[in-house]
């Protein structure tokens, strides 16, 4: 299948494809635009470097911070947050979520890191401490908790709920502030999960495909899609292997980190436009 057919019909290959047994989600309908959007640019890809990862960690969020790798994982009673040993593949779990929460996306604004939560409704904050984490409140909201990431620069975060919806949030009281309608060439993009912010984009990962999408915050629109089918070679994958999730930015080394749920390896990767 094409690239483009892919994001087009999004909706219609989550729908035969299937989603993992432990989160099955629900359908959204796409809008369509009534402007004439530019074309996005379209990127494969090029592995500068495979690390170990581990199969037990169910992917939610991933980002870097101060000199290493954090990962938030899902699964009811497997969630956590933890730092990454980037050669060893060694994890160091800082928190753990009650078995009734299913962990998602994880951010870091100013010297707190939120973690979101799948269907409890609730985000938790941490105070980062030299010896780790520190629980300092939880934050309620509506609707389901998918992706989340931060702008640097403004301390704002941007999260995601399984719909094409991209929201601004307060980090202070965790308000929507309000929301952009994600769309590649006019057509709005559901599924959105896992976000990085990189250079003033978001990055996004698109549940179930191999697809990552560099989206402008301001508007929505979908200014190019990074294509990473192959990633994980065949022979790595196991009846546990996941999707495609996960998105780390090295903003000092300019160095990109990829991953997915269950898999055995975590890639820096350099990504190179088609023409």
């Amino acid at each position: 299948m094409k690239l483009a057919t892919i994001l087009l019909l999004t909706a219609v290959v989550l729908t035969a494809c299937g989603n993992s047994p432990a989160r099955t989600r629900n359908a959204v309908s796409n809008t369509t635009s009534t402007a004439a959007p530019s074309e996005p640019k379209r990127y494969t890809y090029r592995i500068l470097a495979a690390y170990p990862h581990s199969t037990k960690a169910y992917t939610q969020g991933l980002l870097w911070h101060d000199g290493r790798l954090w990962e938030g994982t899902g699964q009811n009673g497997e969630s956590v947050i933890q730092t990454l040993d980037l050669a060893s593949g060694e994890s160091h779990v800082l928190t753990r979520l009650p078995r009734s929460e299913f962990g998602e996306g994880i951010a870091i604004a100013g010297d707190e890191l939120f973690q979101l939560t799948w269907q409890s409704n609730t985000v938790h904050v941490y105070r980062l401490t030299e010896r780790g984490l520190e629980k300092i409140r939880d934050h309620r909201y509506a609707g389901e908790g998918w992706g989340l990431t931060s702008d640097p620069e403004e301390r704002k975060l941007y999260m995601t709920d399984g719909s094409a919806n991209l929201y601004t949030v307060d980090p202070t009281t965790f308000r929507r502030e309000g929301h952009v309608t994600v769309t590649w060439k006019g057509e709005a993009v559901p599924y959105l999960n896992e976000l990085e912010w990189i250079d003033g984009r978001i990055w996004a990962n698109v549940y179930t495909t191999d697809q990552l999408v560099i989206i402008d915050p301001a508007s929505g629109r979908v200014e190019g899609v990074v294509d990473l089918t192959g990633l994980l070679p065949d022979t790595e994958r196991t009846p546990t292997t996941d999707v495609l999730n996960g998105i780390a930015w090295d903003p000092a080394s300019k160095r990109l980190f990829v991953t997915g749920k269950n898999w055995s390896k975590l890639f820096e990767i350099e990504i190179i436009e088609l023409k």
